[in-house]
Parts: structure tokens; C-alpha cells; sequence
């Protein structure tokens, strides 16, 4: 029996999700946490922080999903711009696409006969081969046509649950200092699982991605909280 008839390769899926969630995700955490972290050394009221934290955390994700949402148009705008001058070039100069054509098959190595009989069977479809162009010549594949709004919810509410992380120890407490030193710890492990899965996704020793991704978050909180008690103070 041969068993290569039921290989299944691993290939890691939905990319362009796990892109949207690292990128809420990560500035969620960090900017909410650096902001309380500096309202907790300048206010003696847990409720401005709050008020604060809430108000950020709904400009931020707004910020961010607005991001997401024209990073996707600007690559959606882009492959229809491509593929209207692909469309044209296979109309008005058809010779020289042939030409390229030929030049991908021979890059890959096929003989000279190979290369024509190829790119004639290519080029018998129009849309077939201004697709294939897209691909091989410009390195484009067609983009999800609800990407833009896919990106903007994904990076969006990805922003809004990593804020809620470091803001929500101040609603039980009444001491900022108090509320701070249970965010830190909360937040810092956070950190740590969040990078930990994000260096697995990638491939990076997740042991140093997590340590990373967690020092981040404590240099930008440390740096806010002493910049407001230096000036606070």
C-alpha cells in the first residue's frame, strides 16, 4: 500500500487572522497598560483611571481597526490597479507578455520546446493567463474582497479584549498603587502566554518571544509611571 496517498502537509492557516489578532492583541496590552501605569502614579482616584483607561481603549481600537480597514483597501485597490494593466498588456502587447511568460518557464528550468508548448496552452485563456501573470510575474494573489473589513473587526476587538486585561484589577480596588501592582502582575502574565503563542506561530524560541514580548510591556509601563511621578511628583 503506498502510504504517500494519504500525506497531508502542515501548513499554518488563516495568516491574515492571526496577523489582525498579534496586532491588537499586542498594542492592547501594552498602550492601556502604559497609561494606567502612568495615571497610577499621578491621581490618588481609581475611577479617573478607569474613566481614562475606558476612553482609550475605545479611541485605540477605533484607531486600529480604521488601520486594518484601509491596509486592506490600499491592497485590494492595489491588485485592481495590477490587474487592469496586466489585462491591457495581454490585449495591446501581447508579444512581450509572451515573452515574459516564456521567460518564468525557462527560469524554472524547462527546455525550449517545453517553454512554447507552455505558454501557448497558457495563453489559449485570457483570463488564465492574466491570473497566472498576477501570481508568477508580480508575485499578487487575489485578495479576500471583505478583507479590509475582516482586518478592521479582527484588529479592532483583539485591541479592546488586550485593554481590558490591565484596566480591569482598578474596578475592584480603590488605590491606584493597589490596582497598579495586581495589573502589573496580571498583565505581565498576559504578556508572557500572548507572546509565548505568537513566537509558536512565527517560529521564534517561544521562551525568548514570550521574555520579549513581556519586558516590552514593563518598560513601557515603568516608563510611564516614572515620567508621571517625575512630573507629578
Amino acid at each position: 500500500m503506498d502510504t504517500h496517498l494519504h500525506h497531508e502537509e502542515q501548513h499554518l492557516k488563516s495568516s491574515d487572522f492571526l496577523t489582525d489578532i498579534v496586532i491588537g492583541m499586542s498594542d492592547g496590552l501594552t498602550v492601556p497598560f502604559a497609561l494606567a501605569a502612568g495615571l497610577s502614579g499621578a491621581v490618588n482616584s481609581t475611577s479617573i483611571i478607569v474613566i481614562a483607561g475606558i476612553a482609550e481603549v475605545a479611541a485605540g481600537s477605533i484607531a486600529m481597526g480604521l488601520g486594518g480597514y484601509l491596509a486592506g483597501k490600499t491592497e485590494q485597490d492595489h491588485y485592481n490597479t495590477e490587474l487592469k494593466r496586466e489585462y491591457y498588456e495581454v490585449e495591446h502587447l501581447r508579444e512581450r507578455e509572451i515573452e515574459e511568460t516564456k521567460e518564468f518557464f525557462a527560469n524554472i528550468g524547462l527546455s525550449e520546446a517545453l517553454q512554447d508548448q507552455a505558454t501557448a496552452e497558457i495563453a489559449r485563456d485570457k483570463k488564465q493567463w492574466v491570473n497566472f501573470m498576477m501570481k508568477y510575474e508580480l508575485g499578487l494573489n487575489m485578495p479576500d474582497p471583505k478583507r479590509a473589513t475582516k482586518s478592521a473587526f479582527n484588529i479592532g476587538m483583539s485591541y479592546v479584549v488586550g485593554g481590558l486585561v490591565p484596566l480591569s484589577p482598578y474596578f475592584f480596588v480603590d488605590s491606584p498603587v493597589n490596582g497598579l501592582k495586581i495589573s502589573v502582575a496580571l498583565t505581565l502574565l498576559f504578556l508572557f502566554i500572548f507572546g509565548w503563542f505568537k513566537s509558536n506561530i512565527t517560529g521564534v524560541n517561544p521562551w525568548w518571544g514570550a521574555t520579549r514580548v513581556m519586558l516590552i510591556g514593563a518598560l513601557a509601563a515603568g516608563a510611564a509611571f516614572g515620567v508621571a511621578k517625575l512630573f507629578g511628583g
